[in-house]
């Protein structure tokens, strides 16, 4: 399976980040590519550097302001203080109702703000290139699939699903399934299905897709009334205008076995064979493992085999994307399986 990296992850490594308000070290951090990477190297896949350039793509998932706040977010800091190079910025206040978010303010920590949706997403100054890169390698994955891979898969990281049109969130700043199902639409396909499979939803992705019909969004995810991202992921989010119909949430009680997750599974492999796609993007996220430190599925390792068996047998051209996943240590091996299951299945 062609597998893509992205050396600039090493770039994005933040200290700490805010956690049930507490600071502590980041969980999202630039081990978790190392041992994907380890594991893929060792399972013998071979690893490729993006070849596709996503610039053309961004403003067609992001807000065109929201572009070039990221692009210039830490020299607007630096300008502040030189000493703010040795800080991470967070920021303090957001504009909730009845606040206004069509005028940007003056206020650096007010502008992070109007384009963050918690303060859970740290910044440094290799962040946006190493999340460039990350859409670089959507967008390569795209590619390879319409050059005629079956399956694809992006070692990547900062993720992407709580990214929205607007704003970051949830260690997210581009959203990469978002990248990766635009140019599967822009190369041809009529349809295609992003199908997440991460702990939490991709509030993100079903933002910006919420009232299209040629992108279906489907997500298992623990319930948002005690998961994050807490404000979006219920079931009765099934899409507007044109995209009626087109998003279907599966949210699970925290807690939940192996077997239920494994029928909502099936559900949503229904209801992505019916919307006839013409390719999968997967947001993959395995912090589902029962190892995770904040979250609370319990899949072990030969579950994930399982899993990409099943998406094999979809019979679809699947990219797949790294998405969340914080048992460092076992990242890796995790991700292979799901390969392995792929690729046997």
């Amino acid at each position: 399976m062609r597998c893509f990296i992205t050396p600039e992850q090493a770039l994005h490594a933040p200290a700490d980040e805010f956690f049930r308000g507490q600071r502590v070290p980041c969980f999202e951090n630039p081990s978790r590519a190392r041992f994907v990477e380890q594991a893929l190297r060792a399972a013998g896949h071979t690893l490729h550097a993006p070849d596709s350039d996503s610039a053309s793509l961004l403003d067609q998932v992001h807000a065109p302001r929201y572009l070039d706040f990221l692009r210039t977010a830490w020299q607007q800091w630096l300008a502040l203080d030189a000493g703010n190079a040795q800080l991470q910025p967070f920021p303090s206040v957001w504009p909730v109702r009845t606040l206004r978010s069509d005028v940007e303010p003056d206020n650096f920590i007010a502008r992070l703000g109007l384009y963050s949706m918690d303060n859970g997403s740290p910044m440094v100054a290799g962040t946006w290139a190493a999340a460039k890169a990350a859409a670089d390698a959507a967008a390569s994955a795209a590619a390879a699939l319409r050059a005629g891979e079956r399956a694809v898969f992006c070692a990547t990281r900062p993720p992407g699903h709580h990214a929205g049109p607007d704003f970051m969130g949830g260690y997210c700043f581009i959203n990469n399934a978002a990248v990766c199902a635009q140019a599967l639409r822009v190369g041809g396909a009529a349809r295609v299905a992003v199908l997440d499979v991460d702990y939490h939803h991709g509030n993100g992705t079903q933002a910006i897709f919420y009232d299209r019909a040629d992108v279906l969004f489907v997500s298992i995810h623990g319930d948002p009334r005690t998961e994050y991202p807490f404000y979006l992921g219920h079931a009765d989010e099934t899409g507007t205008g044109a995209g009626q119909g087109c998003n279907l949430n599966l949210p699970l009680a925290a807690g939940s076995n192996v077997a239920a997750w494994f029928d909502a599974l099936e559900v949503a492999c229904a209801r992505v064979q019916r919307h006839r796609p013409d390719a999968l993007v997967v947001s993959l996220g395995l912090d589902t493992f029962a190892g995770d430190p904040i979250s609370q599925f319990a899949l072990q390792r030969a579950d994930f085999t399982h899993l990409g068996q099943r998406l094999a047998r979809l019979g679809l051209p699947t990219a797949l994307l790294l998405e969340g996943g914080y048992a460092a240590a076992e990242l890796g091996d995790n991700a292979v399986a799901v390969l392995a299951g792929i690729e046997g299945g």
